[in-house]
């Protein structure tokens, strides 16, 4: 535990960011955003059986959850509300004593392709899914991952009482509530857009139950309350917010207004913002997600961000800054399969070696391939009132490393901005619990806590020879990245 402010002016409430390897729990000061202390338990990733998958038990989610509250004591007993945020489309399937039934599905668990590539054929196409759902599914999805649960475990499937999301699970053993909200509903292929409800034909289609499903809570309900649970620091009946998935809280992190650009380096990248129109990108690059207020969250994403550089580093037996310019090198770090471009079957492509090349000059490469990919994205993410030279925030992880700043000041050509916030997802369920207790947005409480003040680069010319170098590598290596 980090050192601890003794003294705070208000209220205090707990965010936690419960993502794919841990889970980090903040204890923040309602009036002021003060951070007064913090904890952080591991999870495990496994391949599953096969080796193939990315699965985590959901248990240790609880652990882990436990651990890092533990962690924020004395200040975690004494928080008034606490809230959720968790990495989206994970598959929990409980039984009817609320236990696993198997290890959870996570988002980067792309198996499910060829049940994803199914449905969007069996139900009317890219057109059909955009417009009713808001998304066209990818193999991340969770409609996807249910289908390919029945077809290879049917004993699972049918043994699971309860369908839940990550984050839904957590707040379910908080609460004793299966609860969950529109944001993070918004990404399992089976919540539709349109309507803001489930929809019973897409159910119906995939084998799945409307009563194994959350119920979605409006904008700013409460989940409920605190149970009395042995070895929770946590005071039972303390309100505990809907939660939401991990992109809608890091945007009520940062108190995001429409039109404003985001883009996040971790495990996975992504770019998105807030937006008052309803998105339905009949391509399927853009998500059409709800966001966890009343508006929505176009959103773009990456399999193969700061993991995949940083393998690339470790294989040049180089440091991941260790980077150098020139060089006509292009480098697709597409190492898990991708999304954006939607080519889950494929592996990383490396072109355009000469004697001349240097291990730095690989790297860059690598950092190109990633900014790359999630730039293309960024003006199917905007919608025609964004500003075209606001600045970009630049989060996540790799927000944090010269070489990812450089590499998206050059290719984007535009302004950037890096809060100085850190863990806006778990902040972003702290203002998500503090809206709960004052009865206020929490997108206003956060921007009252100046969480995206930092440093702003100034843009620098756009590298437009790079960009046409990787545009054409990847137009004439589609097909093969698509085999994998």
């Amino acid at each position: 535990m980090s050192a601890a402010v003794p003294v705070h002016e208000g209220p205090l409430v707990i965010g936690v960011d419960s993502s794919t390897q841990s889970t980090k729990a903040l204890v923040v000061d309602v009036a002021t955003g003060a951070v007064v202390a913090r904890g952080q338990a591991p999870h495990t990733v496994s391949g599953g059986a096969a080796g193939d998958g990315k699965e985590s038990d959901p248990e240790q989610w609880w652990a882990a959850l436990r651990e890092a509250l533990a962690q924020c004591e004395p200040y975690a007993p004494q928080a008034a509300a606490i809230s959720i945020g968790g990495q989206q489309h994970g598959l929990v399937t409980l039984d009817r004593s609320g236990l696993p039934v198997r290890p959870a599905l996570l988002w980067n668990d792309v198996r499910s392709a060829p049940q994803r590539d199914r449905l969007i054929g069996e139900l009317g196409g890219f057109q059909a899914w955009a417009e009713r759902t808001g998304s066209v599914p990818a193999p991340s999805f969770t409609v996807t991952k249910w289908a390919w649960l029945r077809e290879n475990e049917p004993e699972a499937a049918r043994a699971t009482a309860a369908v839940r999301l990550p984050h839904d699970y957590l707040t379910e053993r908080l609460t004793g509530q299966g609860v969950t909200d529109r944001g993070d509903a918004s990404g399992t292929g089976w919540w539709a857009s349109a309507s803001e409800a489930y929809d019973e034909e897409i159910l119906a289609h995939v084998g799945l139950s409307p009563d194994l499903l959350p119920r979605v809570l409006p904008h700013g309900a409460a989940a409920g309350t605190v149970q009395n649970l042995p070895d929770l620091p946590v005071a039972a009946g303390a309100l505990v917010a809907a939660g939401t998935g991990d992109n809608m809280a890091a945007a009520l992190g940062l108190g995001l207004r429409p039109g404003r650009p985001v883009l996040s380096l971790g495990t996975s990248g992504t770019v998105y913002a807030v937006s008052a129109r309803r998105p339905a990108d009949p391509t399927g690059v853009v998500a059409g997600f709800a966001d966890a207020r009343d508006a929505w969250l176009p959103l773009a994403c990456t399999l193969n961000c700061t993991l995949a550089v940083d393998r690339i580093a470790g294989l040049l037996g180089r440091d991941r800054e260790a980077v150098e310019q020139g060089g006509s090198t292009v480098l697709l770090p597409f190492l898990d399969g991708e999304r954006t471009p939607d080519l889950p079957l494929a592996s990383g492509l490396l072109y355009g070696l000469r004697h001349g090349t240097t291990p730095g000059q690989v790297l860059q490469a690598a950092y190109d391939g990633a900014v790359f990919a999630l730039l293309t994205a960024l003006d199917r993410v905007l919608d025609e009132d964004a500003a075209p030279d606001a600045p970009i925030l630049l989060i996540g992880g790799g927000a944090r490393g010269t070489a990812w700043r450089e590499t998206v000041r050059r290719l984007s050509g535009r302004p950037v901005r890096v809060p100085s916030a850190g863990d806006l997802v778990a902040l972003g369920a702290a203002a998500q619990a503090a809206g709960l207790l004052l009865g206020e947005d929490p997108a206003a409480v956060a921007r009252g806590w100046a969480t995206t003040e930092g440093p702003l680069y100034e843009p620098v010319q756009r590298d437009d020879a790079a960009l046409h170098r990787i545009r054409q590598v990847m137009s004439g290596a589609q097909e093969l990245l698509g085999r994998g």
